[in-house]
Order: C-alpha cells, then sequence, then structure tokens
C-alpha cells in the first residue's frame, strides 16, 4: 500500500474527534486535538474547592489563630526563610474569607521546644481561646510548629473538634470532626513526635561516637579549662 493511501478497515475504527495524519509507511498517527490540563494545576484548584468547603459562616464569624514557633533562639535568627513562611500563612487565611483584623498570630513561643507544651504562654492561649469558642481555624506551617508531643496535640484536636474550629497547616485545611481528617491529622502528630524522637537519638548517637574516641568536649565550668 503506498503513501497517502489509507487501509478502510484500519481507518473505520479511528475516532471521528482525533486528528489522523497520514506517516511516510501508511499508518495513522493519533493525535489529540483536545488540550492537555495541567496535572499540577487540577490538584491546585480541587485543593482550593476542597478547603473553601470546609470553610463556613460561623467559622468567619469567629478569628483565625497563627502560630508560630521557631525551636531555639539560633533557629530563630538563622532560619530566616521558615519564619517567612509561617508568617505568610496570613494570605491564605484571608484568601479563605477572615478579614486582617481578625487573623491573631501568637509569636511569643519563639525559641521554645515543641516537646512539651508546660512553658509554651503561647500555646496554652491558643487552646484556652479555641475552647472559649474565639477561634475559627487553628494555623500552623506544620503539625510540629504546634506541637511535637502526642498528648498536646491530641488535646488541642480534641478541643478543636468540640468547638468545631478548623486546622490548617501548608497541606490543606482540615475539620477534626471529620473521622477522615481528624485520622490524618493523629498520624501527623504521631510522625512529628517520631522525627523529634530521631533527632535526639542521632544527636546522641553522635555524641557517644566522640565520647568512644575521646574527642568530646563539653561546655565547663566558669574557670574550668581543658587540658
Amino acid at each position: 500500500m503506498g503513501a497517502g493511501v489509507v487501509d478502510h478497515g484500519l481507518a473505520g475504527r479511528v475516532d471521528v474527534h482525533d486528528l489522523v495524519s497520514i506517516s511516510a509507511a501508511g499508518w495513522p498517527e493519533r493525535r489529540d486535538s483536545s488540550p492537555r490540563c495541567n496535572g499540577d494545576e487540577h490538584q491546585g484548584r480541587e485543593r482550593k474547592m476542597n478547603e473553601s468547603m470546609k470553610v463556613q459562616p460561623h467559622h468567619l464569624e469567629r478569628s483565625a489563630y497563627l502560630y508560630i514557633r521557631q525551636s531555639s533562639m539560633r533557629q530563630v535568627f538563622e532560619n530566616v526563610e521558615s519564619t517567612k513562611r509561617q508568617y505568610a500563612l496570613r494570605g491564605r487565611a484571608t484568601a479563605l474569607g477572615w478579614q486582617d483584623d481578625k487573623i491573631i498570630v501568637i509569636d511569643s513561643d519563639q525559641g521554645e521546644s515543641g516537646s512539651s507544651a508546660t512553658w509554651r504562654e503561647g500555646f496554652q492561649r491558643l487552646v484556652t481561646d479555641v475552647g472559649m469558642g474565639r477561634a475559627g481555624i487553628v494555623m500552623g506551617l506544620e503539625v510540629s510548629r504546634l506541637a511535637r508531643n502526642n498528648a498536646d496535640w491530641h488535646r488541642l484536636l480534641e478541643i478543636c473538634a468540640l468547638a468545631e474550629t478548623l486546622i490548617l497547616d501548608e497541606d490543606g485545611v482540615y475539620d477534626p470532626t471529620s473521622f477522615n481528617d481528624r485520622l490524618l491529622l493523629g498520624l501527623k502528630g504521631t510522625m512529628s513526635e517520631a522525627e523529634l524522637h530521631v533527632i535526639k537519638a542521632r544527636l546522641r548517637g553522635g555524641i557517644l561516637n566522640k565520647v568512644r574516641r575521646g574527642e568530646y568536649r563539653c561546655p565547663l565550668p566558669t574557670g574550668f579549662t581543658y587540658d
């Protein structure tokens, strides 16, 4: 069969909505005339739609709380980009419908570890305001910013569920009253606490390795020096 000749048996099986061109070998080449949709853009639109559906008028009537924390003062001064990303979550609240004057930023726990809420006044204030029904949504860049202790994290989840308060992180918006959302939040909390354990074990392992080699040097009391 020469070039430019179409086999009617084969051509009959080609979708009429496709653009068909004939190659030099005489075989049809399928070209889809419909534009391809960018997968990332589609997922982004879908996520925004899901987020906006979870935000209800009674959430917008209350304030949006943005919790910001770094684990040490060294991180506060050196991890500048992380701090900027945390403050940038204000834009997410605005996009979901909160007025700027209803966005409350709690950043008094800068330099405090998330392993316990005992010394974190900002976190305690957040939990109190959620329990009083003042918060429509609680925002944190990730679960570890809010708590690295499962007891503190699940206490916050329980209070948010009772007060019908949403939770937002960098990945999306969650409704603690929904079983699936609460399950995912619980897993994130468990992973956050496990991550802290792994970090501590790694640091301790490095110290013990230096001790075995006789190279470990710890800070000495005032007036003492190493020989």
